[in-house]
């Protein structure tokens, strides 16, 4: 049974500019180069190496380095071959479907690292940097499955096709299905009086009269500012346009005009920023800001608490079911989707345990002890953007580990059904590619058994 074609490379191509990072640190022995060319589009040793790290670090390896590697340059040059006729095609993405998802890739990385400064730590990169490297990736990761979706987009399954699939799939070989949660939350976010907010008014206010008074805006911003990735940057955001920030933020910066200048007081979601000029280019602006959140005072964080003290003595006494509180009193977009927590790796609303434990460890230890059904008393929570909120969680769902089944696992079996379709597609539409496009591999990869004939 083949891997996922989709998730395989969500998960190795999304991370592979930070992988070359991590290849250089622990593989100094290595020397990059061109293994491959497919159309105008290289494969370097780099961006196999880099996966080979990744893949066993997972412990996930089966077969030698050797086999793996090759089993990987397999895969990149698939992935080549999609991104060259996208090219062909005159299939684009624009700059803002790329900020888009790399800012939920740059979420799903600093939730995975625990938080923005540990990502930072661990790759020895500013979060400008990082995301800097990621942008060329993620764009010809979205070309290549705007490629495979035009290839793919017309296969369907039956549930007849399902069943027969299932049917001759060799017992030993029906995939062992670990223990899953699906969850669901209800989020309280606390009022910020107005008394906190106009302490850090006045603080800004008072940094701006350091600044007219000759004081250095990099420097309080080191010193000061709560964006703790951009004010080891001296507050530098790096180059932007329209579209790319806060609307708020982003007037404010396209209004100053001079390199030096600095703006009014500006709130956001994220808090109250200054922002200072360094320099336009075209349609790009470069800016440095401080930001200070205000605090949520004691009493509104008590009140967040009792409001959602009431939910669970609702729920727990079956006066109100989680579906309708969550449309009621949660304060976070889940609520459109039942309240129920997305998984970024599967896009299903089902987690592993190991997967729950690296959403955030406390989670995990509030659901596990949770029967299916029951909500959890009220928990104080940080978000990704340092922000205290309340939640409650709600276990939906729980299953024991167990052979994949038609019952229970309907869902998995139709899209390893609907794979094997795609993959047959998909093998046709590469035969026929293949004779007209450009490939040059390197000879030390002549040996490795490829699923398709990219050696002619």
């Amino acid at each position: 049974m083949q891997l996922t074609r989709s998730l395989f490379f969500i998960i190795l191509i999304s991370l592979s500019p930070l992988l070359k990072g991590y290849s250089q640190q622990t593989q100094d022995t290595v020397i990059d180069g061109v293994v491959a060319v497919v159309g105008g589009n290289m494969v370097l040793k780099s961006d196999i190496e880099g996966q080979y790290l990744q893949l066993r670090g997972q412990g996930i390896i089966k077969g030698s380095p050797a086999k793996v590697k090759c089993q990987i340059l397999d895969k990149l040059l698939y992935m080549k071959l999609l991104l060259h006729q996208a090219q062909v095609d005159s299939i684009k993405v624009t700059d803002s479907q790329v900020e888009a998802e790399m800012d939920r890739r740059m979420r799903y990385f600093i939730s995975q690292a625990g938080s923005p400064e540990k990502l930072e730590e661990y790759y020895q990169k500013s979060l400008l940097e990082i995301k800097n490297e990621l942008k060329d990736i993620i764009r010809e990761q979205m070309l290549t499955e705007q490629e495979e979706a035009k290839v793919t987009k017309d296969i369907t399954t039956t549930p007849s096709e399902v069943k027969s699939f299932y049917r001759k799939i060799d017992k030993d070989s029906i995939p062992l299905i670990n223990a899953e949660f699906e969850i669901g939350l209800i989020i309280k976010q606390p009022v910020i009086g107005q008394e906190e907010k106009q302490i850090v008014i006045n603080k800004l206010k008072g940094f701006k009269e350091r600044i007219a008074k000759g004081d250095e805006f990099a420097t309080l911003a080191v010193l000061y500012s709560e964006d703790a990735a951009s004010a080891k940057q001296g507050g530098e955001l790096g180059m932007f346009k329209r579209g790319d920030m806060r609307p708020e933020f982003e007037a404010a910066s396209f209004k100053l005009k001079t390199p030096g200048e600095v703006s009014d007081i500006v709130e956001t979601e994220d808090g109250f920023h200054i922002i200072q000029l360094i320099e336009r280019r075209g349609e790009y602006i470069n800016v440095r800001h401080i930001l200070l959140q205000p605090q949520v005072s004691m009493v509104n964080l008590n009140k967040a608490k009792a409001s959602l003290d009431s939910v669970v003595l609702l729920i727990s006494s079956k006066k109100l079911k989680f579906d309708d509180a969550v449309i009621k009193y949660s304060d976070d977009p889940s609520k459109n989707n039942g309240g129920l927590v997305v998984n970024n790796v599967t896009g299903t609303t089902r987690f592993e345990a190991n997967q729950l434990s690296q959403l955030d460890p406390k989670v995990f230890f509030i659901v596990d002890k949770l029967k299916v059904g029951e909500v959890s008393q009220p928990v104080l929570m940080k978000t990704d953007r340092g922000k205290q909120e309340y939640r409650i969680y709600y276990l939906k769902d729980r299953t024991s580990p167990h052979r994949a089944n038609l019952e229970n696992d309907y869902a998995r079996i139709q899209q390893m059904t609907l794979n094997q379709k795609k993959d047959k597609v998909i093998n046709v539409w590469i035969n026929q590619k293949l004779p007209g496009t450009y490939i040059k591999i390197s000879e030390q990869y002549y040996n490795c058994e490829f699923t398709r004939k990219w050696i002619r």
